[in-house]
């Protein structure tokens, strides 16, 4: 059984480079996590002047991965780790949910199994997309074993 992979993030990018760079990094770890057990890798996008409706849908997904700079810090080796034992675990979709400008709600960060953060700097929502979806190819790429992680 293969793990799901999905990012909702909050505002609206358009095509701001930082989308394009982040579709670019989720294509590439839609080829290579197919033979991992690693699929789908969509990024979707809410209202966040809406947050009953964000709270609806992380509502109906079991593993719920919040960012938030009060998270876990994890390094690269260890968020490829995490990915790898929830789909071991035959978890069948993770959802990973990044704020907009205001971050997300209590009632999000609460319902999230895991928190993850990029430090304990505040990022541009836009960038914590990139962010997000690089840190994901390079998960995919350590687990296969493929050079792009120098570690």
């Amino acid at each position: 059984m293969a793990l799901n992979i999905d990012i909702l993030a909050g505002g609206r990018a358009k095509s701001a480079p930082e989308s394009v760079l982040a579709e670019a990094y989720l294509a590439r770890a839609r080829d290579a996590g197919r033979a991992l057990g690693l699929a789908s890798f969509v990024l979707a996008e809410y209202d966040e002047r809406r947050p009953e409706r964000i709270f609806d849908v992380v509502s109906e997904v079991p593993l719920v991965i919040a960012l938030d700079e009060k998270g876990k810090s994890l390094s690269s080796e260890e968020f490829s780790r995490e990915l790898a034992r929830w789909r071991d675990a035959g978890e069948p979709r993770a959802l990973f949910v990044i704020g907009g400008p205001d971050g997300l709600t209590a009632e999000v960060k609460r319902r999230a199994r895991f928190t993850l953060a990029f430090g304990t700097q505040t990022w541009p929502h836009l960038l914590v997309r990139t962010m997000l979806a690089e840190q994901l190819y390079r998960a995919v790429t350590i687990l296969g074993g493929h050079p792009y992680h120098r570690a």
